[in-house]
C-alpha cells in the first residue's frame, strides 16, 4: 500500500533586508513520502529566498518534469526554476533551457561537494545558473525544527539568513557556488 504525503500547515514571515520584500505567507506544504525533513526546511528556506508574489511550491518530487519551486511570468513562462538536491547535467541543460534563471540548491556535506567537483566544468556554460550550498550542520538544525504546524521567520540581511520557529534560531550562510551572469 502507497504512503500518502504529510501536511505541514506552515506561516513563513520573510524579511529580505536584501531584496526590500517583507510578506507573510500562509502554505500548506505536502511531504512526499521519500522526502525527508531536511529536504522539506531546505525548501522552505529556497521559498523564503525567492520569496515573490507569483513564487509556488509544486508537485516537486511527485513529478520528474517539474523543479520543487518555480515562478511564472503573467503570461504563463517559466521565470525562475528552483530545485533542491543534486540535479544531473542533463536535468541542468533541461531546466536551463526551460526557464530564464534557474537556481540549484545543493546539500549534504561531502556528497554535493563531490556533485559539485563532477559537474561544475559543464555547469559554466549555463549562463542563467546558480548554485547556493548550504552546509550539511545548518541544514541538520533546521531539520530539529520541523513541525506539522510551524510559524517560521526567516530574516535574511547581507546575504546571511536567520530562520527562527518559536525560541529555537538558526543561522544559515548560503555560498555561492556559481553565480548567473
Amino acid at each position: 500500500m502507497a504512503q500518502n504525503a504529510t501536511i505541514y500547515k506552515v506561516e513563513l514571515t520573510v524579511s529580505d533586508m536584501d531584496r526590500h520584500y517583507y510578506e507573510t505567507h500562509k502554505l500548506t506544504v505536502a511531504k512526499h513520502p521519500s522526502e525527508t525533513e531536511e529536504r522539506l526546511m531546505v525548501r522552505l528556506l529556497a521559498f523564503a529566498l525567492n520569496a515573490h508574489e507569483r513564487l509556488e511550491m509544486t508537485k516537486g518530487l511527485s513529478t520528474d518534469d517539474e523543479p520543487d519551486i518555480w515562478q511564472k511570468s503573467l503570461s504563463g513562462e517559466l521565470d525562475v526554476w528552483v530545485a533542491l538536491g543534486l540535479p544531473s547535467e542533463k536535468v541542468l541543460r533541461q531546466s536551463c533551457g526551460k526557464a530564464q534563471r534557474v537556481i540549484v540548491y545543493p546539500y549534504g556535506g561531502r556528497t554535493a561537494e563531490m556533485w559539485w567537483d563532477k559537474i561544475k566544468n559543464s555547469a559554466t556554460r549555463f549562463d542563467n545558473l546558480q548554485v547556493i550550498n548550504f552546509s550539511e550542520t545548518e541544514t541538520d538544525e533546521l531539520k530539529r525544527m520541523a513541525n506539522r504546524t510551524m510559524k517560521l521567520q526567516i530574516n535574511i540581511q547581507d546575504g546571511d539568513v536567520m530562520v527562527s520557529v518559536g525560541e529555537s534560531i538558526v543561522y544559515v550562510t548560503p555560498q555561492e557556488w556559481k553565480s548567473a551572469a
